[in-house]
């Protein structure tokens, strides 16, 4: 179960209100994520509530860009806990596995994002022949 936090910890934190409006995410998603263990609090008032660090808003965003790429949950998790991992390791250091998955997530991400450059490509084509009516 996760402790309280100090004072001290708690002035450097914010709720999951504002998380959600400096993310422009829903507080039911962003439960959600805690729910499935993609984004755990950092910690809870002494009353229970959710408290977030701005890491932890670093890590929503990057879930929150993950979203229109089309990643499943799992893959989320997957790239935080590569990222996670890579920031115990010196700069320029750390295992050769875990650059690699890093590496293959770029790889997908650019993949897909070509894929959404094409369909907007689309649109914009069929935006076109509509106004040309």
């Amino acid at each position: 179960m996760m402790k309280a936090m100090s004072a001290e910890e708690v002035v450097a934190t914010m709720h999951i209100g504002e998380l959600a409006d400096r993310s422009q995410m829903s507080l039911r998603t962003i439960r959600h994520y805690d729910e499935v263990g993609l984004l755990k609090p950092s910690g809870r008032t002494e009353g229970g509530f959710r408290l977030y660090t701005e890491r932890d808003f670093t890590r929503l965003l990057l879930i929150r860009r993950m979203k229109p790429l089309g990643f499943t949950l799992e893959a989320m998790s997957d790239l935080l806990r590569v990222i996670d991992e890579l920031e115990k390791s010196e700069p320029g250091e750390g295992d050769a596995d875990v650059r690699s998955q890093l590496n293959g997530f770029i790889e997908e991400a650019a993949k897909r994002r070509a894929k959404l450059e094409e369909q907007l490509g689309m649109a914009d084509e069929f935006l076109t022949l509509l106004r040309a009516q």
